[in-house]
C-alpha cells in the first residue's frame, strides 16, 4: 500500500513538473507554484544570476516568450500541400527553445552531459550562458534585456549584422517589457 502511495504521489508531482505554471505573468507566483522538494525554480534562477551576471527578471522573461513555460514547446510543423505534416521549423526544443547544436554546445562548454531542454534548472542555466556569452562575444550589457533576446533568437553573427526578421524586434521589445514587469515582481514579493 505505502509502494502504491509512493508511486502515485510520484506520479503527481512529476506530472505538476511537466505542465507549465498557471499565472506566466506574475514572477511571483510561477516560483511560489515551482517551491517544493523536487524543483525549486526560485533557486535555480538565482544560481544562474550569480554564476553568470545576468539578472533572474532577464533569465524568466526570455523563457516566457520562447516557451511561454512550457517544458516540451516545439516550433510548429511544416505542411507538403498544406494538409501533410512534415518536419519541424527547427530543431528548438524545451523551455529555453534551445537549437540541437547550441544545446550540444552548451553541454561540451559547461560539462553538463546529462543536462535537459525539458528540465527548468538546465534550462535557465543554458538561456544565463548564452545570455553571457552574447555579453562577451557582443558587447551587450547583461541588463540589456532588448539585445540579449535580440542576438539570443539571431545568434551572435546574426546580431552583428543587424538581422532581424520578421516581428523579431517586437518579440524582444515583449521580453525587455516582461523583464521589467518580472523585476518589479520580483521586488514586491522578496524573491
Amino acid at each position: 500500500m505505502r509502494v502504491a502511495f509512493f508511486i502515485a504521489l510520484m506520479a503527481v508531482t512529476l506530472s505538476a513538473c511537466a505542465s507549465p505554471p498557471s499565472r506566466i505573468t506574475n514572477a511571483c507566483a510561477i516560483f511560489e507554484q515551482r517551491d517544493g522538494l523536487f524543483n525549486n525554480w526560485a533557486r535555480d534562477a538565482k544560481s544562474v544570476e550569480r554564476e553568470y551576471g545576468v539578472p533572474v527578471p532577464t533569465l524568466m522573461a526570455t523563457i516566457y516568450v520562447e516557451s511561454g513555460f512550457r517544458a516540451y514547446a516545439k516550433p510548429p510543423r511544416k505542411y507538403i500541400l498544406g494538409i501533410i505534416p512534415w518536419g519541424r521549423v527547427s530543431s528548438a526544443y524545451g523551455y529555453a527553445q534551445a537549437l540541437d547544436g547550441t544545446w550540444d554546445t552548451y553541454k561540451k562548454d559547461t560539462g553538463r552531459w546529462a543536462a535537459s531542454r525539458s528540465d527548468f534548472g538546465d534550462a535557465i542555466r543554458f538561456v544565463g550562458w548564452y545570455h553571457y556569452r552574447s555579453h562577451v562575444k557582443n558587447g551587450i550589457p547583461l541588463t540589456d534585456s532588448y539585445n540579449l533576446y535580440l542576438a539570443y533568437y539571431s545568434g551572435h553573427a546574426g546580431y552583428d549584422r543587424g538581422q532581424f526578421s520578421g516581428g523579431l524586434k517586437q518579440t524582444a521589445q515583449k521580453s525587455a517589457g516582461m523583464a521589467a514587469k518580472y523585476e518589479a515582481q520580483l521586488r514586491s514579493c522578496g524573491y
